[in-house]
């Protein structure tokens, strides 16, 4: 089992979960079934035999969550 990391936040009409490694990005009415839809999209994204040959490739490091401020 691979763990991603997942940001959620609150939509204007559902809960949205994105996995900033891998791009992928799904939906849910709650925060707890945004995750899970986005577990279930990313299973599929793995299966795709060219994204499988990305990723034996690549080296994901921990990404680092970080601010940015811009003048308002």
């Amino acid at each position: 089992m691979t763990a991603f990391n997942a940001v959620v936040y609150k939509g204007e009409i559902a809960f949205v979960a994105f996995s900033p490694e891998l791009g992928v990005t799904s939906q849910g009415k709650t925060e707890k079934s945004a995750l899970k839809n986005l577990g279930e999209a990313i299973e599929l994204y793995l299966e795709d035999p060219d994204v499988q040959k990305q990723l034996r490739k690549a080296h994901f490091s921990k990404p680092k969550l970080a601010t940015v401020q811009v003048p308002a």
